[in-house]
């Protein structure tokens, strides 16, 4: 903390993205409705999740968290981002940039492990239809958010111990929107090639070991379909494409960017928007409207043993 007080610099310059007077106006205009529909969009959610008694399962439980992040996410830097289009001159104070790592490294942390729950909850609910009620009790989709908490707090606290340490004392240009590690990293005086290394080895070991996870779950949860019923396989890829695009929409642009050296690219500042707003937008629509094919089944039908190729693919009863 001493370094961090006897840092010269006291705020970095955000560059934006764009420098156009024009295009900052469009900016302003579409990211602010782009904004107030994340919001109002995972508001609805979380409503409809806590009041509708019919929706009190595990997958809209975890569903209602994950719009929670979402909107947490979309707010650490969107606000900041949408005020700095009217503005010419984009500073951030040094305690500011410093929230903005914390925070955005806290929601993608805990989304990623609350990714990989959900899609543990698609598999139970496939591949073991009748232990679902056991499996994903009250207390286990609990401590599963409790969990992703956890893990995004350490993550970015672990993350932060390596940028504290660092002397900020000439260059504040931020070749972004935000503070992100990377870049912000690039502009203290000391250039620790050790600290880089195990900055991106702890996003790296987050980011690759949760995708392949997920990756692997889907993998699992299509050929358990595959082998009970075409019709069920086809449905059941129609879903989980849709979920496997949003998985890679999120991680695909975080492990580009963090999980490399720490050149920057113009692209950069692009590939940004879609984990810190497009992929909040994109959640409500995709996993509360196509979770929807899997439903339309009964408790009895569960509970009753069957053929395999009869048991339903979902379980959307009451905890």
């Amino acid at each position: 903390m001493d370094k961090v007080n006897s840092s010269v610099v006291s705020e970095f310059v955000l560059l934006g993205l764009s420098s156009s007077q024009e295009l900052q106006l469009f900016f302003f205009v579409f990211f602010s409705v782009l904004y107030v529909v994340i919001v109002l969009g995972n508001l609805l959610i979380i409503v409809t999740v806590t009041s509708d008694n019919s929706l009190h399962s595990p997958m809209y439980f975890l569903l209602g968290n994950l719009s929670f992040v979402d909107i947490c996410q979309s707010s650490f830097a969107t606000p900041k981002m949408i005020a700095d289009f009217l503005t010419e001159h984009k500073t951030i104070s040094f305690s500011g940039c410093i929230a903005q790592i914390f925070f955005i490294h806290l929601f993608t942390g805990g989304e990623m492990v609350l990714l990989v729950s959900m899609a543990y909850d698609r598999y139970v609910a496939i591949c073991k239809p009748l232990h679902y009620v056991v499996i994903m009790s009250r207390r286990t989709c609990t401590v599963l958010v409790m969990v992703s908490w956890a893990v995004g707090l350490v993550h970015t606290l672990s993350q932060l111990s390596f940028i504290m340490n660092l002397p900020f004392c000439g260059p504040n240009v931020v070749y972004s929107f935000f503070c992100d590690l990377p870049r912000v990293t690039k502009l203290a005086c000391l250039d620790s090639y050790i600290i880089k290394i195990l900055i991106v080895a702890n996003s790296g070991i987050l980011s690759l070991s949760t995708f392949s996870l997920l990756v692997g779950s889907y993998i699992i949860i299509l050929v358990t379909v595959w082998l009970k019923s075409s019709a069920a396989m086809a449905k059941a890829f129609s879903t989980l494409a849709a979920h496997i695009t949003v998985v890679i929409l999120f991680f695909g642009p975080y492990i580009f960017i963090y999980v490399r050296s720490f050149t920057t690219y113009p692209v950069d500042k692009l590939l940004a928007v879609f984990y810190t707003v497009f992929t909040p937008i994109l959640n409500p629509i995709i996993y509360a409207l196509r979770n929807k094919r899997y439903e339309g089944c009964h408790e009895e039908d569960y509970l009753r043993p069957k053929k395999i190729s009869e048991i339903p693919l979902v379980r959307n009863s009451l905890y």
